[in-house]
Formats: C-alpha cells, structure tokens, sequence
C-alpha cells in the first residue's frame, strides 16, 4: 500500500516503519504524504489502538529531511513545505486520540528529532542520537522543534542544542527528558510494544480524554484545568466507567 512506509498490525499495535535505509530513512515529500496517510488510519480504524513509529535498519530512525528537496525552494515554498508538515503529519500525531510512540532505534535528526517529539512519548536505543542540526544549513526547525524540544528539556537546554546543531546521546536524552527508557537495540520494539499493550487493556474513551488534557499544557488558547474538568465528567457517562468503577467496587478485575 505504501512505497516509503511498512505497517503490520497485531494485538492491535500499528508499527509504522519507515523504509529509505539507503537514505538512513530521511523524509521526503513521500514519506510525509505517506506518514499523513497512516496517520488517518489510525485515527479511523477501530482496529488501531495504538501505534508504534521507528525506523528500517539499524543506523537511524529518521536522519533528517532530503535537503536535495530544498534547493528549489523559495521563501514561500519553504514556508508552504513546513505548514504542510505540521498540519497533516506533526500535529496530527500529536493530537492523536489513539497513543502513538515512538521507537528511536538510531539517529534522529532534523525533521527525524521533530517528528519523534511529536509522538506522545519516545523509547530508545541505546545507539540512538538526537539533534536538530538546521542551524547548519542556516534554517531552523520547520516542523515543531523549536516548540517541542523546549517543552521537553527545558528553554535553556533547547536553545543550546538548536543554536549549537549538536548532538546527544542516548543516556543524555533520558537525562534530559527527551526519552522515557534506554534499552538495547535488539529490545527495543519489545519494550514499546509491552508497554502499549499494557495501555490497550485500558478503556479508550479515557485515553482519549488523557492525551487531550495533558495536550491542552501547551495550548495558550485552551484551559487544561476546565478539559480536564469536562472530561472527567463525560467519563462517568460511559459503559467503561462504570465496568471499571463496579469491578473495583467488587474486587474483580475489569473486562476492560
């Protein structure tokens, strides 16, 4: 279905590997058509439950955009290219009803570091390096970094790496923040997957509302606290709710 992408689905888990590894898997305007594509699937297919992004091979994860794309590029088009990203791929990862991780099995540079913020949260080997390395080619990230990294790591520890372009190890990104688990390269899909089977035991409705609060930080035009508020009260009019609540009550595991 996809040239750029490969996906499998089991147990409910859609892996998405991204499959240039003669380019260390670097984005194109393919792939971030194709990574739209799947994106939807996941939010439109009652089989997904969650989802799983990494990389082919073993070098990287996402190395970065295909510069060679660049050079044709005006201030407009350069503009148009990072809108585009954001609002069909980066952004709607991000606001994904349905958890999607990502499993950073190497470099992830560039538009790869970019698009790994933009997953909920981030597991990775412990080969796996991290960077947005734009300032050397005399950009900027176009794809949320500059807003995501300092989200994550803090203002002073983002700008430092955005004005230098340097790199950080794996053991540094879990330091920082960036990363939840450091595991070796040959765990790393087992780990992630362990840990999204874990949350598909648990009713979607609240995961749902879950990401929507927590997202709702980080917008100024919205008030967590009142999200929150709301969908704590839409909880307790689901059949979910009150499965979870009885089989508490009555000391029985969930049917969840």
């Amino acid at each position: 279905m996809y040239s750029t992408l490969t996906t499998d689905l089991s147990a409910g888990i859609l892996t998405i590997t991204i499959n240039r590894p003669d380019k260390l898997n670097a984005l194109n305007k393919a792939v971030i058509e194709e990574l739209a594509l799947v994106t939807e699937e996941i939010y439109t297919q009652n089989d997904i439950k969650s989802a799983i992004i990494t990389g082919s091979g073993q070098k990287a994860f996402v190395a970065g955009a295909d510069i060679s794309e660049f050079l044709a590029l005006d201030a407009a088009g350069g503009k148009a290219l990072a809108q585009k990203g954001q609002d069909k791929v980066f952004t709607k990862i991000e606001q994904s009803p349905k958890p999607i991780v990502a499993a950073v099995n190497g470099f992830a540079l560039g538009g790869g570091c970019e698009l790994a913020m933009a997953c909920h949260f981030r597991i990775c080997s412990d080969t796996a390096k991290f960077g947005q390395p734009e300032v050397n080619l005399g950009l900027l990230p176009g794809y949320g970094g500059t807003q995501r990294l300092t989200q994550l790591i803090g203002k002073g520890r983002a700008i430092e790496l955005l004005l230098t372009g340097n790199m950080i190890d794996a053991n540094t990104a879990l330091q920082y923040g960036l990363v939840n688990y450091v595991v070796p390269q040959d765990e790393l899909l087992n780990k992630t997957r362990s840990i999204l089977e874990i949350i598909n035991t648990k009713a979607p409705l609240a995961i749902t509302a879950i990401i929507k609060s927590v997202n709702a930080v980080f917008d100024e035009t919205k008030n967590g606290f009142a999200i929150e508020v709301d969908e704590f009260g839409k909880c307790f009019g689901t059949a979910d709710m009150k499965e979870g609540a009885t089989a508490f009550f009555r000391k029985k595991k969930s049917k969840l």
